[in-house]
C-alpha cells in the first residue's frame, strides 16, 4: 500500500468496473468487479488521500519502499535492505 494525494490519482479506463465497499465507518474500499482484486482505499474524512495497492500497478514510476515492517515473520529467501529502517513489528 501507498498513500497518494487523490488529486494526482487518476482512473484512465476500466471505471465502470470499480466497485465500492464501506468496510467501516468513514472507510471504503474499492475492488475490481471482474476479478475482485482490491484497488484502492480511501476514507471519506480524509478525501484527500488515498491508500493505492501498489501491486496493482503495471506501468508508469512509484516511489520505492521507504522501510520494512514485521521482520520478524519474513520468509527465509527474502533479502531484507540494510538501507532502509527495518521494523520487527509494526507499531500502531
Amino acid at each position: 500500500n501507498a498513500p497518494i494525494e487523490s488529486q494526482y490519482f487518476t482512473i484512465t479506463s476500466g471505471a465502470d468496473h470499480l466497485k465500492t465497499f464501506m468496510s467501516s465507518p468513514n472507510k471504503k474500499r474499492v475492488f475490481c468487479s471482474n476479478c475482485g482484486s482490491p484497488l484502492y482505499s480511501q476514507r471519506t474524512d480524509m478525501p484527500e488521500t488515498i491508500r493505492l495497492r501498489l501491486g496493482t500497478i503495471t506501468e508508469g514510476e512509484f516511489p520505492g519502499p521507504q522501510y520494512e515492517i514485521f521482520c520478524e515473520s519474513k520468509s527465509e529467501w527474502f533479502d531484507a535492505k540494510a538501507e532502509r529502517p527495518r521494523y520487527e513489528q509494526h507499531k500502531v
